[in-house]
């Protein structure tokens, strides 16, 4: 894997808050990198840092898909999607492929998605990848 591989896997699958915490599993995966190429790095990868955690750039959904997406919010660890009428089942079996990290499941209706996640923070990420408009 490239480093630029190897830094999305570590922020998909793990809570990282620092860059020092970054730099660190960057040195256990074989990278010895600097604060000023971790930077360009995450620039690069699309990274961002919520509140709290680094996340990876907002998931490759559809055109279609993502002009059916019209709010996207969270109670605890539980996000809703509300979608256009009809278009929610689609929607989610694309979310379903996209194999988000800490997703534990989903659920849709006819304008409504579910997702649960792991933790609320987790849940927080995902309305952040995905533009919270609630």
């Amino acid at each position: 894997m490239s480093r630029q591989d190897d830094l999305r896997h570590i922020i998909e699958h793990n809570s990282i808050s620092t860059q020092a915490q970054l730099i660190e599993k960057m040195r256990q995966c074989g990278h010895d990198v600097a604060q000023a190429t971790l930077s360009r790095d995450l620039k690069r990868i699309g990274a961002v840092k919520d509140e709290y955690y680094y996340i990876p750039d907002r998931p490759a959904l559809s055109e279609i898909s993502l002009g059916s997406v019209l709010g996207v919010d969270h109670a605890l660890n539980t996000v809703v999607i509300k979608c256009r009428a009809g278009s929610a089942n689609a929607v989610c079996a694309e979310l379903d492929m996209l194999d988000i990290p800490n997703v534990v499941g989903t659920i849709a209706g006819d304008d409504t998605i579910f997702v649960l996640m792991r933790t609320e923070k987790d849940a927080d990420a995902f309305c952040v990848m995905f533009g919270r408009s609630g």
